[in-house]
Protein backbone atom coordinates (compact mmCIF):
# COMPACT_ATOMS: atom_id res chain seq x y z
CA UNK A 1 0.00 0.00 0.00
CA UNK A 2 1.70 3.44 -1.06
CA UNK A 3 1.06 6.55 0.68
CA UNK A 4 1.89 9.97 0.18
CA UNK A 5 0.78 13.55 1.26
CA UNK A 6 -1.83 16.07 -0.67
CA UNK A 7 -3.04 19.44 0.41
CA UNK A 8 -6.98 19.97 1.08
CA UNK A 9 -7.09 22.09 -2.12
CA UNK A 10 -6.21 19.29 -4.67
CA UNK A 11 -10.27 18.71 -4.56
CA UNK A 12 -11.08 21.91 -5.78
CA UNK A 13 -8.61 22.15 -8.32
CA UNK A 14 -9.54 18.62 -9.85
CA UNK A 15 -12.70 19.87 -9.94
CA UNK A 16 -12.28 22.88 -11.42
CA UNK A 17 -10.95 21.17 -14.62
CA UNK A 18 -13.28 21.51 -18.08
CA UNK A 19 -16.00 23.21 -17.04
CA UNK A 20 -16.40 25.71 -19.37
CA UNK A 21 -19.37 24.61 -21.17
CA UNK A 22 -21.67 23.30 -18.64
CA UNK A 23 -24.73 25.19 -16.40
CA UNK A 24 -26.29 25.64 -13.60
CA UNK A 25 -29.09 23.19 -14.00
CA UNK A 26 -27.47 20.60 -15.56
CA UNK A 27 -27.29 17.82 -12.62
CA UNK A 28 -28.36 18.16 -9.42
CA UNK A 29 -26.90 21.08 -7.06
CA UNK A 30 -24.00 19.77 -5.84
CA UNK A 31 -22.95 17.11 -8.02
CA UNK A 32 -20.01 16.80 -10.28
CA UNK A 33 -20.02 14.13 -13.04
CA UNK A 34 -18.00 14.15 -15.92
CA UNK A 35 -17.77 11.49 -19.09
CA UNK A 36 -15.60 11.54 -21.68
CA UNK A 37 -15.01 9.08 -24.64
CA UNK A 38 -12.60 8.06 -26.60
CA UNK A 39 -12.09 5.18 -28.66
CA UNK A 40 -9.22 2.50 -30.07
CA UNK A 41 -9.56 -1.01 -32.06
CA UNK A 42 -10.80 -3.67 -29.95
CA UNK A 43 -10.17 -6.32 -33.26
CA UNK A 44 -7.28 -7.43 -31.70
CA UNK A 45 -8.02 -8.25 -28.22
CA UNK A 46 -10.27 -10.89 -30.00
CA UNK A 47 -9.72 -14.64 -29.73
CA UNK A 48 -7.72 -16.02 -32.20
CA UNK A 49 -9.76 -16.70 -35.66
CA UNK A 50 -12.64 -14.70 -34.65
CA UNK A 51 -13.91 -11.22 -36.50
CA UNK A 52 -13.41 -7.70 -35.45
CA UNK A 53 -15.40 -6.11 -33.29
CA UNK A 54 -16.59 -2.60 -33.78
CA UNK A 55 -14.10 0.42 -32.84
CA UNK A 56 -13.92 0.50 -28.68
CA UNK A 57 -14.91 3.22 -26.93
CA UNK A 58 -14.36 4.73 -23.25
CA UNK A 59 -16.89 6.34 -21.16
CA UNK A 60 -16.25 7.89 -17.80
CA UNK A 61 -18.81 8.12 -14.97
CA UNK A 62 -18.95 9.15 -11.62
CA UNK A 63 -21.21 7.95 -8.90
CA UNK A 64 -21.41 10.19 -6.10
CA UNK A 65 -24.55 11.62 -3.77
CA UNK A 66 -26.94 10.19 -6.59
CA UNK A 67 -27.84 7.67 -9.13
CA UNK A 68 -26.80 8.25 -12.33
CA UNK A 69 -28.31 7.31 -16.10
CA UNK A 70 -26.07 7.18 -19.07
CA UNK A 71 -27.55 8.61 -22.25
CA UNK A 72 -27.69 6.98 -25.00
CA UNK A 73 -25.48 8.12 -27.79
CA UNK A 74 -24.00 10.60 -25.78
CA UNK A 75 -20.65 11.16 -24.78
CA UNK A 76 -21.01 14.09 -22.03
CA UNK A 77 -23.18 14.69 -19.11
CA UNK A 78 -23.64 18.30 -18.07
CA UNK A 79 -21.86 19.58 -14.80
CA UNK A 80 -22.77 21.92 -12.53
CA UNK A 81 -20.28 24.57 -11.88
CA UNK A 82 -22.23 26.55 -8.96
CA UNK A 83 -20.44 25.56 -6.33
CA UNK A 84 -16.80 24.99 -8.01
CA UNK A 85 -13.60 27.17 -7.53
CA UNK A 86 -11.93 27.91 -11.16
CA UNK A 87 -9.16 25.98 -12.27
CA UNK A 88 -5.94 28.25 -11.55
CA UNK A 89 -3.69 25.60 -10.52
CA UNK A 90 -1.75 23.31 -11.97
CA UNK A 91 -2.23 19.48 -10.73
CA UNK A 92 0.95 17.34 -9.96
CA UNK A 93 1.53 13.99 -9.33
CA UNK A 94 -0.52 12.90 -5.84
CA UNK A 95 3.39 12.24 -4.15
CA UNK A 96 4.54 15.89 -4.60
CA UNK A 97 3.17 19.42 -3.77
CA UNK A 98 0.66 21.76 -5.73
CA UNK A 99 2.89 24.52 -6.97
CA UNK A 100 0.29 27.80 -7.24
CA UNK A 101 0.09 29.44 -10.93
CA UNK A 102 -2.05 32.57 -9.84
CA UNK A 103 -0.59 34.82 -6.88
CA UNK A 104 -4.29 34.32 -5.89
CA UNK A 105 -4.48 31.10 -4.89
CA UNK A 106 -1.37 31.44 -2.91
CA UNK A 107 -2.47 31.35 0.75
CA UNK A 108 -1.62 34.50 2.99
CA UNK A 109 -0.36 34.62 6.44
CA UNK A 110 -3.59 34.14 8.02
CA UNK A 111 -4.97 30.91 6.07
CA UNK A 112 -3.90 27.22 7.19
CA UNK A 113 -4.20 24.54 4.84
CA UNK A 114 -4.36 20.84 6.75
CA UNK A 115 -3.02 18.02 4.69
CA UNK A 116 -4.10 15.15 3.38
CA UNK A 117 -3.44 11.48 3.75
CA UNK A 118 -4.07 9.84 0.55
CA UNK A 119 -3.64 5.68 0.49
CA UNK A 120 -4.41 3.78 -2.83
CA UNK A 121 -5.08 0.04 -3.50
CA UNK A 122 -4.43 -1.84 -6.48
CA UNK A 123 -6.65 -4.90 -7.31
CA UNK A 124 -5.81 -7.84 -8.99
CA UNK A 125 -7.87 -8.98 -11.63
CA UNK A 126 -7.60 -11.89 -13.61
CA UNK A 127 -9.85 -13.53 -15.82
CA UNK A 128 -12.89 -16.05 -14.54
CA UNK A 129 -12.10 -19.95 -15.81
CA UNK A 130 -15.24 -21.58 -16.99
CA UNK A 131 -18.23 -21.29 -18.38
CA UNK A 132 -19.34 -18.01 -17.93
CA UNK A 133 -23.30 -18.52 -18.16
CA UNK A 134 -25.08 -14.96 -18.49
CA UNK A 135 -28.37 -13.76 -18.85
CA UNK A 136 -30.15 -12.88 -22.01
CA UNK A 137 -27.75 -13.97 -24.12
CA UNK A 138 -25.93 -17.67 -24.73
CA UNK A 139 -26.61 -20.70 -25.80
CA UNK A 140 -29.97 -22.80 -25.78
CA UNK A 141 -31.17 -26.90 -26.16
CA UNK A 142 -34.48 -28.06 -27.25
CA UNK A 143 -37.23 -28.29 -23.52
CA UNK A 144 -39.77 -30.40 -25.29
CA UNK A 145 -41.58 -30.82 -22.15
CA UNK A 146 -41.34 -30.48 -18.04
CA UNK A 147 -39.50 -34.27 -18.72
CA UNK A 148 -36.66 -32.85 -20.03
CA UNK A 149 -35.69 -31.82 -16.01
CA UNK A 150 -36.37 -35.64 -14.26
CA UNK A 151 -33.77 -37.73 -13.41
CA UNK A 152 -35.56 -40.28 -16.00
CA UNK A 153 -33.99 -38.55 -19.02
CA UNK A 154 -30.21 -39.06 -19.39
CA UNK A 155 -29.52 -36.32 -21.12
CA UNK A 156 -31.26 -33.77 -19.01
CA UNK A 157 -29.59 -31.17 -16.40
CA UNK A 158 -30.33 -34.45 -13.72
CA UNK A 159 -29.77 -37.30 -15.90
CA UNK A 160 -27.44 -40.37 -15.33
CA UNK A 161 -25.28 -39.09 -18.15
CA UNK A 162 -24.27 -36.05 -16.10
CA UNK A 163 -24.87 -34.07 -19.30
CA UNK A 164 -22.22 -30.77 -18.46
CA UNK A 165 -23.84 -28.66 -21.47
CA UNK A 166 -26.42 -27.51 -19.91
CA UNK A 167 -23.69 -25.33 -17.54
CA UNK A 168 -23.55 -22.95 -20.92
CA UNK A 169 -27.13 -22.69 -21.13
CA UNK A 170 -29.26 -19.63 -20.38
CA UNK A 171 -32.74 -20.31 -21.77
CA UNK A 172 -34.61 -23.06 -23.47
CA UNK A 173 -36.68 -23.67 -26.75
CA UNK A 174 -39.62 -25.61 -28.24
CA UNK A 175 -42.43 -25.19 -30.09
CA UNK A 176 -46.45 -25.66 -29.69
CA UNK A 177 -48.96 -26.63 -32.09
CA UNK A 178 -51.30 -23.86 -32.70
CA UNK A 179 -54.63 -25.78 -33.04
CA UNK A 180 -53.68 -27.09 -29.48
CA UNK A 181 -53.04 -23.33 -27.94
CA UNK A 182 -56.17 -22.06 -29.74
CA UNK A 183 -59.03 -25.11 -29.96
CA UNK A 184 -62.41 -22.80 -30.31
CA UNK A 185 -62.65 -19.35 -31.80
CA UNK A 186 -61.99 -16.83 -28.87
CA UNK A 187 -60.64 -19.94 -27.04
CA UNK A 188 -56.98 -20.30 -25.52
CA UNK A 189 -55.64 -23.36 -23.66
CA UNK A 190 -52.36 -21.84 -22.25
CA UNK A 191 -51.75 -24.62 -19.21
CA UNK A 192 -48.90 -26.21 -21.94
CA UNK A 193 -47.22 -23.20 -21.73
CA UNK A 194 -47.57 -22.23 -18.61
CA UNK A 195 -45.86 -26.24 -17.31
CA UNK A 196 -43.16 -25.54 -19.87
CA UNK A 197 -42.13 -22.11 -18.55
CA UNK A 198 -42.72 -22.91 -14.68
CA UNK A 199 -40.30 -25.77 -15.33
CA UNK A 200 -37.66 -23.60 -17.34
CA UNK A 201 -38.60 -21.17 -14.05
CA UNK A 202 -37.40 -23.34 -11.69
CA UNK A 203 -34.24 -24.78 -13.19
CA UNK A 204 -32.89 -21.01 -13.93
CA UNK A 205 -33.84 -20.65 -16.92
CA UNK A 206 -36.10 -18.44 -19.56
CA UNK A 207 -37.67 -19.78 -22.59
CA UNK A 208 -38.06 -18.68 -26.65
CA UNK A 209 -41.43 -19.72 -27.83
CA UNK A 210 -42.49 -20.78 -31.25
CA UNK A 211 -46.07 -21.40 -31.93
CA UNK A 212 -46.48 -23.28 -35.28
CA UNK A 213 -49.03 -23.95 -37.99
CA UNK A 214 -48.05 -26.57 -39.87
CA UNK A 215 -45.47 -29.44 -40.23
CA UNK A 216 -44.38 -31.21 -42.93
CA UNK A 217 -42.18 -33.35 -41.06
CA UNK A 218 -44.63 -36.26 -40.15
CA UNK A 219 -46.40 -36.62 -43.76
CA UNK A 220 -45.84 -40.30 -44.04
CA UNK A 221 -47.91 -41.03 -47.02
CA UNK A 222 -50.80 -40.07 -49.05
CA UNK A 223 -52.95 -40.96 -46.14
CA UNK A 224 -51.36 -39.16 -43.35
CA UNK A 225 -54.19 -37.63 -41.23
CA UNK A 226 -54.20 -33.80 -41.65
CA UNK A 227 -54.29 -33.46 -37.90
CA UNK A 228 -50.42 -34.86 -37.95
CA UNK A 229 -49.03 -31.84 -39.82
CA UNK A 230 -51.81 -29.22 -40.55
CA UNK A 231 -51.70 -27.60 -37.36
CA UNK A 232 -53.71 -24.60 -38.38
CA UNK A 233 -56.90 -24.52 -35.66
CA UNK A 234 -59.89 -26.99 -37.57
CA UNK A 235 -62.26 -23.61 -36.59
CA UNK A 236 -60.40 -21.67 -38.83
CA UNK A 237 -61.46 -23.80 -42.03
CA UNK A 238 -64.65 -24.02 -40.56
CA UNK A 239 -64.99 -20.30 -40.72
CA UNK A 240 -64.33 -20.74 -44.53
CA UNK A 241 -60.38 -20.18 -44.46
CA UNK A 242 -59.33 -22.43 -47.91
CA UNK A 243 -56.51 -24.95 -47.94
CA UNK A 244 -55.37 -26.64 -51.02
CA UNK A 245 -53.43 -30.50 -52.02
CA UNK A 246 -49.52 -30.10 -52.37
CA UNK A 247 -47.23 -32.50 -53.15
CA UNK A 248 -44.17 -33.14 -50.68
CA UNK A 249 -41.09 -32.13 -53.31
CA UNK A 250 -39.25 -35.24 -52.31
CA UNK A 251 -41.69 -38.48 -51.71
CA UNK A 252 -44.70 -36.79 -53.95
CA UNK A 253 -47.27 -36.88 -51.05
CA UNK A 254 -50.40 -35.45 -51.07
CA UNK A 255 -50.21 -33.03 -48.38
CA UNK A 256 -53.04 -30.39 -47.18
CA UNK A 257 -51.99 -27.28 -46.71
CA UNK A 258 -53.43 -23.55 -45.83
CA UNK A 259 -53.50 -20.81 -48.30
CA UNK A 260 -51.39 -18.57 -47.04
CA UNK A 261 -53.52 -15.64 -47.92
CA UNK A 262 -56.68 -16.22 -47.34
CA UNK A 263 -58.42 -13.09 -45.67
CA UNK A 264 -59.84 -15.74 -42.62
CA UNK A 265 -56.79 -17.45 -42.56
CA UNK A 266 -55.17 -14.14 -41.52
CA UNK A 267 -57.50 -12.04 -39.47
CA UNK A 268 -57.39 -16.07 -37.38
CA UNK A 269 -53.27 -15.52 -37.17
CA UNK A 270 -53.54 -12.26 -36.43
CA UNK A 271 -56.06 -12.83 -33.44
CA UNK A 272 -53.99 -15.15 -31.78
CA UNK A 273 -50.96 -12.98 -31.82
CA UNK A 274 -53.56 -10.59 -30.04
CA UNK A 275 -54.20 -13.16 -27.10
CA UNK A 276 -50.58 -14.14 -27.49
CA UNK A 277 -49.63 -10.55 -26.44
CA UNK A 278 -52.38 -10.13 -23.82
CA UNK A 279 -50.90 -13.32 -22.16
CA UNK A 280 -47.26 -13.20 -21.92
CA UNK A 281 -46.24 -9.32 -23.43
CA UNK A 282 -43.19 -8.17 -20.63
CA UNK A 283 -43.88 -11.72 -18.93
CA UNK A 284 -39.98 -12.37 -17.47
CA UNK A 285 -39.89 -15.71 -18.76
CA UNK A 286 -40.21 -15.62 -21.65
CA UNK A 287 -36.53 -14.35 -23.53
CA UNK A 288 -38.58 -13.97 -27.60
CA UNK A 289 -41.29 -15.28 -29.19
CA UNK A 290 -40.56 -16.00 -33.04
CA UNK A 291 -43.58 -14.46 -35.62
CA UNK A 292 -44.85 -18.20 -37.14
CA UNK A 293 -47.61 -16.99 -38.89
CA UNK A 294 -46.47 -19.05 -42.43
CA UNK A 295 -45.63 -21.63 -44.15
CA UNK A 296 -43.70 -24.76 -43.15
CA UNK A 297 -42.70 -24.49 -39.79
CA UNK A 298 -43.52 -21.18 -39.97
CA UNK A 299 -40.00 -19.64 -41.02
CA UNK A 300 -41.97 -18.02 -43.96
CA UNK A 301 -41.27 -20.68 -46.87
CA UNK A 302 -43.04 -23.42 -48.50
CA UNK A 303 -39.67 -24.87 -50.31
CA UNK A 304 -40.91 -28.30 -49.74
CA UNK A 305 -44.00 -28.39 -51.00
CA UNK A 306 -45.06 -28.17 -54.36
CA UNK A 307 -47.89 -25.98 -55.66
CA UNK A 308 -47.62 -24.00 -51.74
CA UNK A 309 -46.82 -20.05 -52.44
CA UNK A 310 -46.12 -17.64 -49.19
CA UNK A 311 -48.34 -14.34 -49.19
CA UNK A 312 -47.01 -11.19 -51.18
CA UNK A 313 -44.74 -9.03 -49.30
CA UNK A 314 -47.13 -6.46 -48.15
CA UNK A 315 -49.16 -9.33 -46.44
CA UNK A 316 -46.41 -10.68 -44.53
CA UNK A 317 -45.30 -6.68 -43.77
CA UNK A 318 -49.03 -5.93 -42.75
CA UNK A 319 -48.48 -9.67 -39.79
CA UNK A 320 -45.00 -8.01 -38.65
CA UNK A 321 -46.84 -4.24 -37.89
CA UNK A 322 -49.61 -6.42 -36.11
CA UNK A 323 -47.18 -8.12 -33.98
CA UNK A 324 -45.35 -5.28 -33.59
CA UNK A 325 -48.49 -2.68 -32.39
CA UNK A 326 -49.54 -5.66 -30.00
CA UNK A 327 -45.76 -6.96 -28.27
CA UNK A 328 -44.74 -3.86 -26.86
CA UNK A 329 -42.05 -5.37 -24.16
CA UNK A 330 -41.21 -8.83 -25.20
CA UNK A 331 -38.41 -9.60 -27.74
CA UNK A 332 -40.32 -10.56 -31.14
CA UNK A 333 -38.62 -11.91 -34.16
CA UNK A 334 -38.38 -12.33 -37.56
CA UNK A 335 -38.23 -16.61 -38.47
CA UNK A 336 -35.33 -18.09 -40.82
CA UNK A 337 -37.06 -17.13 -44.37
CA UNK A 338 -37.83 -13.82 -44.00
CA UNK A 339 -35.83 -11.32 -46.62
CA UNK A 340 -35.23 -8.34 -48.77
CA UNK A 341 -37.96 -5.67 -48.12
CA UNK A 342 -39.72 -7.74 -45.69
CA UNK A 343 -36.59 -7.89 -43.26
CA UNK A 344 -36.06 -4.54 -43.76
CA UNK A 345 -39.47 -3.43 -42.68
CA UNK A 346 -39.12 -5.89 -39.46
CA UNK A 347 -35.94 -4.39 -38.71
CA UNK A 348 -38.11 -0.91 -38.68
CA UNK A 349 -40.15 -1.71 -36.16
CA UNK A 350 -37.92 -3.23 -33.77
CA UNK A 351 -38.29 -6.71 -34.68
CA UNK A 352 -34.79 -8.85 -34.60
CA UNK A 353 -34.19 -11.40 -37.16
CA UNK A 354 -33.12 -15.29 -36.79
CA UNK A 355 -31.05 -17.32 -39.36
CA UNK A 356 -31.83 -21.15 -38.57
CA UNK A 357 -28.92 -22.34 -41.63
CA UNK A 358 -25.64 -21.55 -39.83
CA UNK A 359 -22.76 -23.28 -41.45
CA UNK A 360 -24.15 -25.49 -43.48
CA UNK A 361 -24.83 -22.76 -45.79
CA UNK A 362 -22.49 -20.32 -46.79
CA UNK A 363 -23.31 -16.70 -46.35
CA UNK A 364 -25.98 -16.97 -43.58
CA UNK A 365 -23.82 -15.40 -40.85
CA UNK A 366 -23.45 -12.30 -43.22
CA UNK A 367 -27.10 -11.69 -43.35
CA UNK A 368 -27.34 -11.23 -39.65
CA UNK A 369 -25.31 -8.52 -39.64
CA UNK A 370 -28.02 -5.47 -40.80
CA UNK A 371 -29.94 -7.00 -37.84
CA UNK A 372 -26.95 -6.24 -35.35
CA UNK A 373 -26.22 -3.05 -37.34
CA UNK A 374 -29.88 -2.03 -36.45
CA UNK A 375 -29.14 -2.58 -32.69
CA UNK A 376 -31.08 -6.04 -32.79
CA UNK A 377 -30.01 -9.01 -31.29
CA UNK A 378 -28.92 -11.88 -33.76
CA UNK A 379 -30.33 -15.42 -33.45
CA UNK A 380 -29.36 -18.17 -34.73
CA UNK A 381 -29.16 -22.10 -35.30
CA UNK A 382 -27.47 -24.01 -37.29
CA UNK A 383 -28.40 -25.93 -40.66
CA UNK A 384 -28.64 -29.38 -39.00
CA UNK A 385 -27.75 -31.52 -36.01
CA UNK A 386 -24.18 -31.47 -34.78
CA UNK A 387 -23.77 -35.47 -35.72
CA UNK A 388 -25.52 -34.51 -39.27
CA UNK A 389 -23.23 -31.78 -40.27
CA UNK A 390 -20.32 -33.81 -39.26
CA UNK A 391 -21.56 -35.85 -42.08
CA UNK A 392 -21.35 -33.37 -44.90
CA UNK A 393 -19.32 -33.43 -48.24
CA UNK A 394 -17.72 -29.79 -48.40
CA UNK A 395 -19.32 -29.16 -51.62
CA UNK A 396 -20.89 -25.94 -53.20
CA UNK A 397 -23.13 -25.57 -54.89
CA UNK A 398 -24.66 -29.05 -54.78
CA UNK A 399 -23.96 -29.91 -51.11
CA UNK A 400 -23.64 -28.40 -47.50
CA UNK A 401 -20.59 -27.46 -45.66
CA UNK A 402 -19.67 -29.20 -42.36
CA UNK A 403 -19.02 -28.02 -38.49
CA UNK A 404 -15.82 -27.14 -37.88
CA UNK A 405 -14.72 -25.40 -34.65
CA UNK A 406 -13.32 -22.59 -36.60
CA UNK A 407 -16.45 -21.89 -38.67
CA UNK A 408 -18.93 -22.08 -35.33
CA UNK A 409 -16.50 -19.42 -33.89
CA UNK A 410 -16.44 -17.63 -37.34
CA UNK A 411 -20.54 -17.61 -37.24
CA UNK A 412 -20.47 -16.17 -33.83
CA UNK A 413 -18.70 -13.38 -34.43
CA UNK A 414 -19.13 -12.41 -37.92
CA UNK A 415 -23.17 -12.27 -37.37
CA UNK A 416 -22.53 -10.80 -33.42
CA UNK A 417 -24.60 -12.93 -32.19
CA UNK A 418 -26.58 -12.60 -28.84
CA UNK A 419 -28.41 -15.97 -29.24
CA UNK A 420 -27.46 -19.58 -30.82
CA UNK A 421 -28.42 -22.77 -30.17
CA UNK A 422 -26.11 -24.93 -29.07
CA UNK A 423 -27.48 -28.47 -30.69
CA UNK A 424 -30.76 -28.88 -31.87
CA UNK A 425 -30.68 -32.78 -31.92
CA UNK A 426 -32.81 -34.78 -28.98
CA UNK A 427 -29.48 -35.25 -26.98
CA UNK A 428 -29.69 -31.41 -25.85
CA UNK A 429 -25.97 -30.66 -26.34
CA UNK A 430 -24.04 -33.83 -25.43
CA UNK A 431 -21.96 -35.34 -28.06
CA UNK A 432 -21.18 -31.57 -28.75
CA UNK A 433 -20.35 -30.51 -25.94
CA UNK A 434 -18.30 -33.62 -25.34
CA UNK A 435 -16.27 -33.09 -28.54
CA UNK A 436 -15.45 -28.81 -28.17
CA UNK A 437 -15.62 -28.45 -24.33
CA UNK A 438 -13.16 -26.14 -23.86
CA UNK A 439 -13.75 -24.63 -27.17
CA UNK A 440 -17.29 -23.87 -25.99
CA UNK A 441 -16.71 -22.87 -22.65
CA UNK A 442 -14.48 -20.23 -23.90
CA UNK A 443 -17.45 -19.09 -26.10
CA UNK A 444 -19.91 -18.26 -23.31
CA UNK A 445 -17.42 -15.01 -22.73
CA UNK A 446 -17.38 -14.25 -26.25
CA UNK A 447 -21.17 -14.47 -27.39
CA UNK A 448 -23.39 -11.87 -26.66
CA UNK A 449 -22.16 -8.89 -23.69
CA UNK A 450 -19.62 -10.13 -21.42
CA UNK A 451 -18.58 -7.65 -18.94
CA UNK A 452 -15.19 -7.59 -17.68
CA UNK A 453 -13.08 -5.85 -14.94
CA UNK A 454 -10.08 -3.93 -16.39
CA UNK A 455 -8.75 -1.96 -13.95
CA UNK A 456 -10.08 -1.24 -10.09
CA UNK A 457 -7.74 0.98 -7.46
CA UNK A 458 -9.22 2.28 -4.16
CA UNK A 459 -8.05 5.88 -3.11
CA UNK A 460 -8.64 6.87 0.49
CA UNK A 461 -8.53 10.55 1.18
CA UNK A 462 -8.03 11.22 4.98
CA UNK A 463 -8.79 14.95 5.83
CA UNK A 464 -9.53 16.72 9.26
CA UNK A 465 -13.18 16.36 8.92
CA UNK A 466 -13.66 13.84 6.91
CA UNK A 467 -12.67 10.78 5.37
CA UNK A 468 -13.23 10.05 1.31
CA UNK A 469 -13.03 6.29 -0.15
CA UNK A 470 -13.20 6.68 -3.85
CA UNK A 471 -13.18 3.18 -5.91
CA UNK A 472 -12.59 4.00 -9.64
CA UNK A 473 -12.97 1.05 -11.80
CA UNK A 474 -12.84 0.04 -15.84
CA UNK A 475 -15.88 -1.86 -17.34
CA UNK A 476 -15.42 -3.19 -20.43
CA UNK A 477 -18.06 -5.21 -22.42
CA UNK A 478 -15.78 -8.12 -24.24
CA UNK A 479 -18.25 -9.52 -26.09
CA UNK A 480 -19.40 -9.33 -29.81
CA UNK A 481 -22.78 -7.67 -28.83
CA UNK A 482 -24.16 -4.56 -26.86
CA UNK A 483 -25.71 -5.71 -23.36
CA UNK A 484 -29.73 -5.30 -24.73
CA UNK A 485 -31.04 -4.68 -21.14
CA UNK A 486 -31.18 -2.50 -18.38
CA UNK A 487 -28.20 -3.02 -15.82
CA UNK A 488 -27.83 -1.36 -12.28
CA UNK A 489 -24.17 -1.78 -10.96
CA UNK A 490 -23.76 -1.52 -7.31
CA UNK A 491 -20.34 -1.32 -5.20
CA UNK A 492 -20.16 -2.69 -1.32
CA UNK A 493 -18.25 -2.97 1.56
CA UNK A 494 -18.40 -6.74 2.56
CA UNK A 495 -17.14 -8.48 5.50
CA UNK A 496 -15.80 -11.78 6.13
CA UNK A 497 -19.13 -13.44 5.79
CA UNK A 498 -20.21 -11.33 2.63
CA UNK A 499 -22.50 -9.23 4.88
CA UNK A 500 -22.60 -5.35 3.37
CA UNK A 501 -21.44 -3.15 5.39
CA UNK A 502 -22.27 0.15 2.98
CA UNK A 503 -22.79 0.86 -0.06
CA UNK A 504 -20.03 3.00 -1.92
CA UNK A 505 -21.64 5.80 -3.62
CA UNK A 506 -25.11 5.14 -5.44
CA UNK A 507 -26.07 2.61 -7.87
CA UNK A 508 -25.57 3.35 -11.43
CA UNK A 509 -28.08 2.77 -14.27
CA UNK A 510 -26.84 1.78 -17.39
CA UNK A 511 -29.60 1.76 -20.10
CA UNK A 512 -29.67 -0.79 -22.44
CA UNK A 513 -27.95 -0.87 -26.01
CA UNK A 514 -25.72 1.83 -24.78
CA UNK A 515 -23.05 -0.86 -23.36
CA UNK A 516 -21.87 -1.84 -26.17
CA UNK A 517 -19.79 -4.37 -27.91
CA UNK A 518 -15.66 -3.28 -27.47
CA UNK A 519 -16.57 -0.45 -24.97
CA UNK A 520 -14.50 0.16 -21.99
CA UNK A 521 -16.88 2.56 -19.39
CA UNK A 522 -14.82 4.15 -16.30
CA UNK A 523 -17.06 4.16 -13.07
CA UNK A 524 -15.62 6.26 -9.66
CA UNK A 525 -17.73 5.84 -6.42
CA UNK A 526 -17.21 7.58 -3.01
CA UNK A 527 -18.49 7.11 0.43
CA UNK A 528 -17.57 9.86 2.95
CA UNK A 529 -16.57 9.34 6.56
CA UNK A 530 -17.07 11.83 9.38
CA UNK A 531 -14.04 12.68 11.38
CA UNK A 532 -14.49 10.00 14.36
CA UNK A 533 -16.64 7.68 12.72
CA UNK A 534 -15.05 4.04 11.81
CA UNK A 535 -13.94 3.28 8.27
CA UNK A 536 -15.34 0.44 7.32
CA UNK A 537 -12.93 0.27 4.16
CA UNK A 538 -10.09 0.35 7.02
CA UNK A 539 -11.44 -2.64 9.10
CA UNK A 540 -9.88 -6.23 8.80
CA UNK A 541 -11.00 -8.82 6.36
CA UNK A 542 -13.13 -5.96 4.66
CA UNK A 543 -13.08 -6.32 1.07
CA UNK A 544 -15.27 -4.55 -1.59
CA UNK A 545 -17.98 -6.36 -4.01
CA UNK A 546 -18.98 -5.77 -7.31
CA UNK A 547 -23.13 -6.71 -8.59
CA UNK A 548 -24.97 -6.36 -11.78
CA UNK A 549 -28.66 -6.27 -11.47
CA UNK A 550 -31.14 -6.17 -13.62
CA UNK A 551 -33.62 -3.68 -11.64
CA UNK A 552 -31.91 -1.48 -8.41
CA UNK A 553 -35.22 -2.46 -6.96
CA UNK A 554 -33.46 -6.16 -6.76
CA UNK A 555 -30.72 -4.99 -4.84
CA UNK A 556 -32.70 -2.82 -2.48
CA UNK A 557 -34.68 -6.24 -1.68
CA UNK A 558 -31.77 -7.66 -0.93
CA UNK A 559 -31.87 -10.19 -3.81
CA UNK A 560 -28.65 -11.46 -5.20
CA UNK A 561 -27.31 -10.27 -8.52
CA UNK A 562 -28.31 -12.04 -12.20
CA UNK A 563 -25.11 -10.71 -14.22
CA UNK A 564 -21.65 -12.12 -13.28
CA UNK A 565 -18.15 -10.35 -14.27
CA UNK A 566 -16.07 -12.58 -16.20
CA UNK A 567 -13.14 -11.90 -13.54
CA UNK A 568 -11.88 -14.16 -10.81
CA UNK A 569 -13.28 -13.91 -7.53
CA UNK A 570 -16.89 -14.68 -8.02
CA UNK A 571 -19.30 -16.14 -5.26
CA UNK A 572 -22.08 -18.08 -5.51
CA UNK A 573 -24.40 -15.28 -5.07
CA UNK A 574 -22.73 -14.00 -8.34
CA UNK A 575 -20.87 -11.30 -6.79
CA UNK A 576 -17.55 -10.17 -7.90
CA UNK A 577 -15.01 -9.98 -4.64
CA UNK A 578 -12.18 -7.83 -5.34
CA UNK A 579 -8.47 -8.78 -4.21
CA UNK A 580 -5.42 -7.02 -3.58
Amino acid sequence: MKRSILFGVVASAVIGLNLGACSDDDVSTGIANEISSSSEDAANEMPAGTSALIPEDTISYVSADTALTVPADSSTVPVDTSAMEPADTTIVPTDTTIVPTDSAAVPTDSMTIAPADTAKISYVLKPYDGPLANPHKGFTVPVGGTWTFVPEFEYGPYGELNNRAWDLITYGSGYFQWDSLNPGEGVYNWAPVEKILEACQKNGLTYALRVLPYTPSFITGNDTPEEKYDWTPKWVYEKGAKKITAKTLKEGYDASVPVWDDSIYLQAAKDFGTALAEKYDGDPRLEYIDIRSFGEWGEWHASHLVGSEMPSAEIEKDMLKHYASVFKKTLIVLPSNGSGDVYTYALSLGIAKRDDGFIGTPGRADSLVRCYKAGLPTIAENLGGYKTMLTYNDVIPGGYLKWTPQRWVDAITTAHLTYYVLDQDSYDGYYFYKDNKALADSMTHVIGYNFTIAKAELLTVTEATVTTNKLNIAVKNSGVAPCFFDVYLVAEFVDGEGTSLAQIGKTVHIPKKTFKDGMTQEFSFSHEVPARQTNVAALPGVTIALSIYESEEAYKKGENPTVRFDNEGLQENRKLYLKP
